[in-house]
């Protein structure tokens, strides 16, 4: 029997494998851990954003950031969770680094509303594009991958009742929708 005993073991070891590569300087092997990560990077920072073209700049500078912090990974916890914290850190600098660059031009709520809804993003999704920034990245952070309020606060520089608050207020919103 071998001693990989599903394909997420085998994903896991060729990361490895790849990682290693890719801290000795080895494009081929980043690139490859690119192809096999773009689309749940992209996903994630296309929730949090709320817009395909702010997704896919904080997607490219996760990336950018991946290549120059890849020497930092020390292997004690899973390459996928390691990438997911650090997504999340770009794509909420990407968020608040464009929110603070167009509030200068537009007055506040039209500098907000240039989400936009695709036909590949089903159900959830398109909701989320619906909801004010705050509370949709809340409701993803919390909701969907799983961090803890006083988590969220901390990333967000906001308090955990505030975290809670637009938690519950996305979630009211989504109800509202779906009715």
């Amino acid at each position: 029997m071998s001693a990989l005993t599903s394909p997420d073991d085998a994903h896991q070891l060729l990361d490895v494998v790849l990682v290693e590569r890719a801290k000795q300087g080895d494009k081929t092997a980043f690139r490859q851990l690119f192809d096999q990560h773009h689309r749940r990077v992209y996903a994630l920072c296309f929730r949090l954003a709320g817009q395909a073209e702010l997704a896919e700049e904080a997607t490219q500078e996760t990336f950018v950031r991946l290549w120059q912090k890849l020497p930092l990974f020390d292997g004690k916890s899973q390459f996928t969770t390691w990438l997911h914290s650090l997504t999340v850190n770009q794509a909420l600098s990407c968020i608040k680094k464009h929110k603070s660059f167009w509030a200068r031009f537009m007055p506040g709520e039209e500098a907000q509303t240039a989400a936009v809804a695709f036909d590949e993003y089903q159900g959830v999704d398109k909701l989320l594009l619906k909801l004010p920034e705050r509370a949709r990245i809340v409701f993803v952070l919390y909701a969907l991958e799983g961090y803890q309020h006083d988590e969220i606060a901390r990333r967000l520089k906001i308090a955990p009742g505030t975290s809670k608050a637009q938690y519950h207020r996305a979630k009211k919103l989504l109800q509202e929708m779906v009715s």
